[in-house]
Formats: C-alpha cells, structure tokens, sequence
C-alpha cells in the first residue's frame, strides 16, 4: 500500500523535516499499545491539509497541513491520533471487511504483482485508505490520541487548539482527522471532549511542552 502511495505522491525532499518527523512520531509509538509493527512517518509535498494513516505502520503528513500547525503539541495531537488508528487496526479491518482477509492482507504487506485480484484491489484499497472512519473509529482515535500525547510529553491543548484550527480552516481535506471536524456538531463534540480531557487532567499537565520554538523553526523550511 506504501508502495502505491509513494507513486501518486510526491514525497518532501528534505531529510531533516524527514527525520523530524520520524522523531515525534517514534516517540509516540513508544508510549503506544502497539509496538509489534515498523511505523514509517513521511512528509508529502503537497497543499493539501491532509494527514492520514496507511494500513502496516505508515502514516502521511502533507506540507499544507505541517504549514497550519503552530508547534509540536498540535503536530502530535494529529501524529497521535493517526498512530491510535493504526494501534486499533482500523484501516485493515475496514480493507479486510471490503476485500476480504487474503486480498487485503496481500495488499496492506505487499505482494508480488501478478494476482489480478490484488491489482483490482489496488484502487479500492486506496480509496479506502482516504475515506472516512466511522464516527466510533473517530472517537476512539481522538480519545488513544490525547492519551498518547500526554505519555509523550505533549501538552494535550494541543489537541483542542488543532481541531479548533481545522474547523476555521473549513475542513476541505480528505484526512481521516480532519474529516468529521468539517462539519458542525462533530466539531463542537470532539473541541468539547478534548478542553474536558485537559480540565481533568489539569494536575498533571501543567509541564507538558507546547515545542513552540522548535516547531517554527522547521516550519520555516517548508517556505
């Protein structure tokens, strides 16, 4: 699936946004549920405000979305929530559900090129990798994501200010984290959640880094 997503993209020819990256989101698999898989973090050169998990441990950021984030708390709040994804195996569930366990497992891992059934599956598999979850899937991932943050290190408002942002942004991207923060109430519902999540958790947050200043110095690359 990487492999297909690599050909139709154009991935950021900058390694140390690159490994960047790699860095934060490493940091928040070692704190996750699920450390079983090799995860790869890639930037895409694109406008697009996008971000998104591929089934197998590799998940996307788009420059468009790294340039509207304002430090690293936001930046793992999205990081967060796409590794939750991976950690619930929702995309292979949903591939599985669709394809069936053998085409979709040969899909998501790779094969060699000659099953025409996997090759039909490339463009449905890809289209469900940038559809939608489901509004529990969602849910899920935002609750696993504040909680992976914050064993990261990472102030949870980060999160609250990030769907905040995507909100006003208007939300014309095909992220699966983007998606249901479009549109109204799901906005409200989850910016909600996540100000209850830091109310609750007021104790023990107070130290968590905002990474402001690291932040815009790598955000100042991508001009």
């Amino acid at each position: 699936m990487a492999t297909q997503v690599e050909q139709t993209e154009k991935v950021l020819d900058d390694p140390v946004w690159q490994n960047y990256l790699n860095d934060i989101g490493q940091r928040i698999v070692s704190v996750s549920d699920r450390k079983d898989i090799n995860y790869h973090f890639k930037v895409i050169d694109s406008d697009q405000l996008n971000a998104f998990a591929a089934p197998g441990g590799y998940i996307y950021f788009y420059t468009g979305i790294l340039k509207e984030i304002g430090n690293e708390a936001e930046l793992a709040a999205v990081m967060a929530h796409e590794i939750s994804h991976v950690v619930s195996r929702h995309g292979i569930k949903r591939m599985q559900a669709a394809l069936g366990v053998q085409v979709a497992y040969a899909l998501v891992f790779g094969s060699d090129g000659t099953s025409d059934a996997v090759n039909t599956a490339i463009g449905v598999g890809m289209g469900l990798t940038f559809a939608g979850y489901s509004r529990s899937n969602e849910r899920e991932a935002d609750m696993f994501g504040l909680h992976y943050m914050v064993l990261a290190g990472y102030h949870p408002r980060g999160a609250v200010t990030m769907f905040q942002k995507l909100a006003e942004l208007g939300g014309s991207g095909l992220s699966s984290y983007e998606q249901l923060v479009s549109s109204h109430p799901d906005t409200q519902e989850r910016i909600t959640r996540a100000k209850a999540y830091v109310t609750e958790n007021r104790a023990t947050i107070g130290k968590l880094s905002f990474g402001s200043k690291k932040y815009q110095q790598m955000k100042a690359r991508l001009k």
